[in-house]
């Protein structure tokens, strides 16, 4: 049986591709009762993500994206290889270090292949297989449930094992970044394993290109308290800057 939290992840996925879905369809295809579809869906209307219908319900509006990570490579890339450079510069020899799936932490991977004794923990197994290989490095894969979209690990499996170690650094790419939101994704599964990366790291380095700041997903990873420095591009918005160094957090613009 499924999660709920699993559950609803499927089903706001369903919502997103097909635009309306249907109380008993759902709760045929899920095994659940029509009281427990109703009230997820009545979840989903309060996060303002669905209009409730009689009988089903419609997508309001595009909050909860959720691209493939083959699509998300080919949104800003010169930007993301700057991020990427700068980032694995700030990584050390003898480190351990954890690696968050996505298309920017990709290329930081990309530039710490001749790094010295470095321990890297990740839960994307594109970024393990481009390590495979690099004799210095000590490659650890969460486990977990595979995520083909995003080629990303996750669920109880993967926390369980985040939790038995800590990290002198994480690279953690998000959907979007906004004052009042904090960090945010769009998979529930991915954003609660984040906020156990985030709770096992000494110090915690966002890296996203400036498309991402002000907008939030639809599931919460944390707020911006844990977040040391913000490694993005010169387009990040001013007043976003300012607001982010007024918090303390470091800001580089690449």
């Amino acid at each position: 049986m499924k999660s709920t939290v699993e559950r609803r992840d499927k089903i706001i996925q369903k919502i997103q591709s097909e635009g309306s879905v249907r109380v008993d369809e759902l709760s045929e295809e899920f095994d659940v009762s029509t009281v427990t579809i109703r009230n997820d869906l009545d979840f989903f209307e309060k996060k303002g993500l669905i209009h409730r219908t009689y009988g089903g319900a419609l997508l309001l509006n595009n909050v909860y994206k959720d691209p493939s990570i083959e699509e998300k490579k080919k949104i800003n890339v010169e930007e993301k290889r700057r991020i990427g450079e700068y980032a694995a510069d700030l990584v050390t020899d003898g480190e351990a270090i954890i690696l968050d799936s996505g298309s920017t932490t990709r290329e930081i991977a990309l530039r710490i292949k001749e790094k010295k004794n470095l321990t890297v923990m990740t839960n994307a197994i594109n970024i393990a297989l481009e390590l495979a290989g690099s004799s210095d490095l000590k490659i650890m894969l969460t486990g977990g449930v595979l995520r083909d979209k995003s080629y990303s690990l996750v669920g109880p499996e993967a926390e369980r094992t985040m939790q038995n170690y800590y990290f002198d650094k994480l690279f953690l790419g998000a959907d979007g970044m906004d004052l009042e939101h904090g960090l945010t994704t769009s998979n529930p599964l991915e954003a609660q394993l984040n906020r156990l990366m985030v709770e096992r790291s000494n110090k915690v380095i966002a890296v996203m290109d400036s498309s991402k700041f002000g907008r939030h997903s639809f599931s919460y990873i944390c707020d911006l308290d844990p977040i040391e420095m913000v490694i993005t591009d010169n387009k990040i918005p001013k007043d976003f800057e300012v607001k982010l160094k007024n918090r303390d957090i470091k800001v580089v613009k690449v």
